[in-house]
């Protein structure tokens, strides 16, 4: 059984392949940075996993040529109307930690 992983182990494995694929395609820190339009310490932050923007991680990916699998961990999902109005309960919202059971806003 595969254990469930933490935010930071996931960053941590996130940045790893981000670095490995770099390495493999023998682009330097600096150079993927100013390829990809950020900073080298961004660059740095996302191979370390001490955390880096959507951004940055879009644009680092996509200048390795990681678009179809930055699709792919995203997939477009289409939704059928006629699925939203059948057995349709009407609206809800998650409940505020601040309001009690039976009381409302």
């Amino acid at each position: 059984m595969e254990r469930s992983l933490s935010y930071q182990e996931l960053e941590a494995e996130l940045g790893d392949s981000l670095k490995s694929l770099r390495l493999q395609r023998n682009i330097d820190q600096k150079t993927l940075g100013e390829r990809a339009g950020v900073s080298l310490s961004a660059i740095k932050n996302l191979e370390s996993g001490k955390g880096a923007s959507i951004k940055t991680l879009v644009r680092v990916a996509k200048t390795l040529g990681m678009q179809d699998w930055l699709l792919s961990a995203a997939p477009r999902v289409t939704v059928n109307p006629l699925h939203m109005v059948k057995g349709k309960t009407g609206r809800q919202r998650a409940r505020s930690s601040k309001t009690r059971k039976g009381q409302s806003r």
